[in-house]
């Protein structure tokens, strides 16, 4: 059935010009039209055939056939009414494989959308990226989120960022954030001319594989810890954590020097700092 549908579809740059889709700046847009390329980005979740995805931003619809002929069920948001006939088109060449909503991914449901288990795989935009990936990320886990896999296109810097080590000057809260209970990597760089127009900067995919979360560790205690932690990154942490009750005592319990700084802090022992932040919180009722 997909290799059917996929014979009746025109190439990408001819669904552009015949609905006149010009990418959008103010909407972070950038199109990939490498029919090879979106497969194997379409491939790094692993087999998809049956199962759900989600998917943010389709535009087009270039992606979205890659993940459609690799046999998923997709429900995909798309804010820009231009790109909605297109779409239409996609959901007709693949029956019941795709549900479109006309919408603003930051205001959409993905869980009650997509439901359990669902792989999200985007190229997303620009300008709303990482706070989409903050908000699957700070899911409830129980004891996995509600989502099975992140396959998601972002500027290389902010994937650096994402995957970053201790000791370098990307490492931060959000590379403790993404990887305190799951385990990220860079599976695909994607030079800027790959993209129609292209952006300035280089891109690339990460690929997130969410963990058990470590035992007795809450999101809202690691989230305080980090912010003042990376809120003043250069200085040490006595100084930095002053402000946050109990800090500087759960770096003593754990056994860290208070003249460290931030970035020399390795996810491990934010975690066990945290751990002890949250049980004195609790002791304090």
């Amino acid at each position: 059935m997909a290799v059917e549908a996929q014979r009746k579809l025109p190439p990408l740059r001819e669904v552009i010009a015949a609905h006149g889709l010009q990418a959008s700046k103010a909407l972070g847009q950038n199109f990939l039209l490498d029919e090879q390329l979106l497969d194997r980005i379409a491939a790094i979740p692993g087999s998809l055939s049956g199962q759900p995805a989600f998917e943010v931003g389709p535009g087009p619809g270039g992606l979205t056939r890659a993940i459609l002929r690799a046999g998923a069920n997709i429900v995909a948001v798309e804010r820009d009414d231009r790109c909605l006939p297109a779409l239409g088109e996609l959901a007709e060449a693949f029956p019941g494989q795709l549900r479109v909503i006309s919408g603003d991914a930051m205001q959409v449901d993905a869980r009650a959308e997509a439901g359990e288990g669902a792989h999200i795989i985007a190229n997303l935009p620009y300008n709303v990226g990482t706070a989409l990936l903050i908000g699957w990320l700070s899911a409830p886990w129980t004891p996995l989120p509600w989502w099975s896999t992140l396959t998601l296109m972002f500027q290389m810097e902010v994937a650096e960022r994402i995957v970053a080590k201790p000791g370098g000057d990307h490492y931060g809260r959000l590379a403790v954030l993404a990887q305190w209970r799951s385990e990220p990597r860079i599976a695909m760089k994607v030079h800027r001319s790959a993209f129609t127009p292209p952006p300035k900067v280089m891109s690339a995919v990460v690929h997130i594989t969410p963990t058990e979360a470590p035992e007795g560790v809450e999101l809202k205690h690691l989230e305080r810890l980090t912010a003042a932690a990376f809120g003043q990154r250069r200085k040490m942490l006595r100084q930095s954590l002053k402000g946050l009750p109990g800090a500087l005592d759960a770096l003593e319990v754990v056994g860290i020097d208070p003249q460290r700084r931030a970035e020399t802090v390795s996810v491990e022992e934010f975690v066990a700092v945290a751990r002890v932040l949250g049980g004195a919180a609790q002791a304090r009722g």
